[in-house]
């Protein structure tokens, strides 16, 4: 399990500070924002509880609006979500187990290729991590999956089947269109090392092997 790093709001801590966690919003390209019941759920003034979150607003309705400065702290906190018994063929993106084995392949390929072109994938929170490397969309659109995590943990019904085909999805657009390694002769770069440890959150959560 990859826990919680210095120095980033990770979803843990932000459970701790409200009771509960609160649920990821939008789809982040522009912010990471989360919503929160915990207030109304304690039965406490929403006012005060937000003066103890940082990023917190207090809303008319008595929700709390929670915008983070940077997602990353996301990858501080992942697990392992139980393989969900798919079948193994056909190998087509029909089969949501070949969608979901074939992302973790892919994330565990770049987390291996890494070290022989340079790039360090510093701990999240990090002087060597760089968490504007992970501001683009497809990037933020993994991060908006993986914020889900600590939620769907605590439910009693989790919809781990659905959750991990969404961030497989993502995590292939992000391969394709978001390049984790450096390509020719290109140097290493703070992105590349960011979306490296971005490629280590994914092949944590999701389950199959190492190759296809």
């Amino acid at each position: 399990m990859i826990s919680g790093e210095r120095g980033v709001m990770t979803p843990g801590r932000l459970a701790e500070l409200l009771g509960e966690p609160p649920a990821p919003e939008g789809d982040w390209a522009a912010e990471a924002v989360y919503l929160s019941a915990a207030a109304l759920r304690r039965r406490i003034d929403p006012v005060e509880l937000a003066a103890t979150v940082p990023g917190a607003t207090a809303l008319p309705n008595g929700l709390l609006r929670i915008v983070l400065p940077e997602p990353a702290g996301v990858l501080a906190e992942v697990f392992p979500v139980p393989d969900q018994g798919w079948p193994q063929t056909p190998l087509t993106w029909d089969n949501p187990g070949f969608v979901v084995r074939y992302a973790r392949a892919r994330a565990v390929a770049v987390v291996r290729a890494a070290p022989a072109l340079e790039v360090r994938h510093e701990p999240v929170g990090s002087d060597g991590f760089d968490p504007a490397g992970l501001s683009g969309a497809r990037d933020r659109a993994v991060l908006r999956v993986l914020a889900e995590l600590p939620g769907r943990r605590v439910s009693a019904e989790p919809g781990w089947a659905a959750f991990l085909v969404r961030l497989a999805l993502a995590y292939h657009d992000a391969y394709e269109q978001a390049a984790p390694l450096p390509k020719g002769d290109e140097p290493a770069s703070p992105v590349h090392a960011a979306r490296v440890r971005l490629a280590l959150a994914v092949q944590e959560v999701l389950p199959g092997p190492d190759r296809i």
